[in-house]
């Protein structure tokens, strides 16, 4: 379960994207998870994907 409070999310999947993946899609693919809604929560915020940088900010 992913956390709900959307800077706890923040942090939560940067830490995941930072040491076991190496891109967003994969990351939601493994986990089964709907990537336009983490992102829809994350620009709520302000926060985008950067697959330069494989993070959100």
């Amino acid at each position: 379960m992913l956390p709900q409070d959307p800077f706890i999310l923040l942090s939560y999947v940067n830490t995941k994207l930072r040491d076991f993946y190496s891109s967003f899609p994969d990351f939601c693919a493994d986990n089964e998870l709907d990537g336009a809604e983490i992102e829809a929560k994350l620009a709520a915020i302000g926060c985008a994907y950067d697959p330069a940088h494989n993070r959100f900010e």
